[in-house]
């Protein structure tokens, strides 16, 4: 039933979007102060999760942005057990987990970023214009997980991606997330011992277990009234799950360097000294 009441939803969109309906309604959107999207919005459509945004300030958020993965980078390499490890490792490690370890970063330093609605071209436009340089009309939208791409690369971040980020970002902020925490949480993050590729697994993932004592530790000699903080920092940890990187690169980086590729990035920063 929910499935159907979806399809209604996306089919009443696209048939108000006919010029007819346009032009029949334009006296009566004139007059509406709140207007056909926001119509759709108050009724939960789920079309406008997948609007595409950008940032507001991106200046702003940029540079702040940058910021958190220079601290990032260098809290990392000043742990003394990433050390020991053999340079490609490091590197594998750092490049599975830089965007869930900004975003803990712009947690802890509590980073405030505001994004605005962009307006995309029309399936008609884009049909037009795929047509005229021969080619076949891309795809209506992106896969499920996955930041949409089209013929010049990826596009901009979907608003429900971005309400992703800014869900863990209250998330954290609501649990008051001391120092110590974000440390042993970034620890649990950091070391990673699933990763196809890793030739120290057991040692990896023994850091990862000392990580998560730690916390426990620290949250029983801190929050002793709490019980479940634990087990509500481990939630904090299950959502990092859903940042995708690709959608950071886009959102935080890609307006002030460019099309820049995030591996040689992170490689050039893990061997300079922060």
């Amino acid at each position: 039933m929910a499935c159907l009441e979806r399809c209604r939803c996306c089919a009443d969109s696209r048939r108000h979007s006919s010029i007819l309906y346009n032009i029949l309604r334009s006296e009566e959107r004139e007059a509406s102060p709140a207007g056909p999207r926001q119509g759709l919005a108050s009724r939960g459509c789920p079309c406008g999760t997948r609007r595409r945004v950008a940032l507001r300030s991106p200046q702003v958020a940029c540079k702040a942005a940058s910021a958190v993965l220079v601290k990032t980078l260098r809290f990392v390499q000043n742990v003394p057990c990433f050390q020991e490890l053999p340079l490609e490792e490091q590197l594998l490690l750092v490049r599975s987990c830089w965007a869930p370890l900004l975003v803990l970063g712009l947690a802890q330093d509590r980073v405030h970023f505001e994004t605005v609605e962009c307006a995309e071209p029309s399936m008609l436009q884009r049909i037009l214009t795929t047509r005229r340089q021969g080619e076949q009309p891309p795809p209506r939208g992106p896969a499920p997980g996955r930041p949409h791409r089209g013929p010049d690369g990826p596009h901009l971040p979907s608003a429900g991606e971005i309400q992703a980020i800014k869900g863990f970002l209250a998330k954290c902020w609501s649990l008051d997330i001391s120092t110590k925490e974000y440390a042993y949480l970034k620890g649990t993050v950091l070391f990673n011992p699933d990763l196809p590729g890793l030739q120290c697994t057991q040692y990896i993932e023994g850091l990862q277990r000392e990580a998560q004592q730690a916390l426990n530790e620290h949250v029983r000699l801190i929050h002793r009234g709490d019980e479940a903080r634990f087990a509500k920092l481990n939630v904090v940890l299950s959502l990092l799950r859903s940042i995708n990187a690709n959608v950071i690169a886009e959102l935080f980086f890609k307006p002030i360097i460019g099309a820049v590729n995030m591996d040689d990035m992170l490689l050039e920063m893990l061997c300079a000294k922060l």
